[in-house]
């Protein structure tokens, strides 16, 4: 064998040699590196303005986090776009367990109604736990609606037809969905208007700007309790404790029409896995605190145990879900 040929075969056990240690090298660094974390800030990116649904349940679990990890846990709000514009900055954030994202049943609705979007929910993001499922509630402006029943305000939207307006969080949420599907069940024909959030939509339902909203119970439940607001019913198979005198939309004569918002949280592609482990095992333990327990409770959600892969499995049926309510509601993809 010549010098040219040992000398080439020498550099190739050397670099498998190097590859070698270096991937044992990975994988004694990686979960020593994890053990260590957080050692900064860790920021949670919220889709939506704050006093949404999405904020009711991500502030207290980013506070219930903060006492747990010792670090701050801070909210981002990044409004705009039935919060895509939110998620396509999670989806490019560097994944080194430092950014997490707030992701929403928006976000499965999204793929059908945009035609364009800068990120992929299934393969962008990896999911970590779902952390609130409430369901969605008919509430009106009692200025603007006299209706007390939900038998009443069908009526009504019967005999005055594309008369009454709707508030959503945006085109493509649950908000807008639920609306499109309660003028399918229901027979009737409402305006929809999109906002940059469900925080600004509830603040004209409150003025009085629109008539109606279908919104998730935690943010609205605060609206209701307190009078401000006149909940005609829950898209839900049970009565919620949050409002036990509401009844269930089946109950005040529309069936079929179960809508829930859930909220979920997920990880930039790429995040390392222990991290992954150690905040799926961190939000569990925050969601089994009395403080987070006694919130959810107040905001008509239970206590959601989904975590990491069984979670994205039903984050993909929830995509599959709302495509076929999109395609019977005619809504076209812009």
């Amino acid at each position: 064998m010549g010098f040219q040929s040992r000398r080439a075969n020498a550099a190739a056990l050397y670099r498998t040699l190097a590859l070698a240690a270096f991937a044992v090298f990975a994988l004694a660094v990686g979960p020593a590196a994890a053990q260590g974390w957080p050692e900064r800030p860790v920021t949670l990116i919220v889709p939506f303005p704050a006093g949404g649904g999405t904020d009711a349940f991500a502030r207290p679990l980013s506070a219930q986090l903060d006492k747990q990890l010792g670090v701050r846990v801070l909210i981002d709000n990044r409004g705009g776009a039935g919060g895509t514009i939110g998620a396509a900055a999670a989806a490019k954030a560097e994944p080194n367990g430092y950014t997490f994202f707030v992701g929403a049943a928006h976000h499965a609705i999204a793929p059908s109604t945009f035609l364009k979007l800068d990120y992929d929910i299934e393969k962008d993001f990896i999911p970590v736990a779902l952390i609130a499922a409430p369901p969605q509630v008919i509430v009106v402006n009692p200025s603007k609606v006299e209706a007390k029943t939900l038998a009443e305000f069908i009526a009504y939207l019967k005999a005055n037809p594309g008369k009454v307006d709707f508030a959503s969080a945006g085109r493509g949420t649950t908000h807008q969905l639920a609306g499109e599907l309660f003028n399918i069940l229901a027979g009737t024909k409402m305006n929809h208007v999109p906002y940059r959030g469900a925080g600004p939509a509830m603040q004209d339902l409150v003025s009085g700007h629109v008539h109606v909203m279908f919104d998730g119970l935690g943010s609205s439940a605060n609206q209701i309790q307190g009078g401000t607001l006149r909940a005609l019913a829950v898209a839900a198979p049970q009565r919620s404790a949050a409002v036990p005198n509401v009844p269930t939309a089946a109950e005040a004569g529309l069936k079929g029409f179960e809508v829930s918002t859930w909220y979920a949280l997920f990880a930039p592609k790429g995040t390392p896995p222990e991290v992954i482990k150690r905040m799926s095992a961190e939000v569990r333990k925050a969601l089994d605190s009395e403080p987070i327990k006694e919130m959810w409770a107040k905001n008509g959600s239970a206590i959601p145990t989904l975590m990491g892969p069984e979670f994205g499995k039903f984050v993909a049926a929830e995509v599959v879900r709302w495509r076929d309510v999109v395609q019977k509601a005619g809504i076209k993809p812009e």
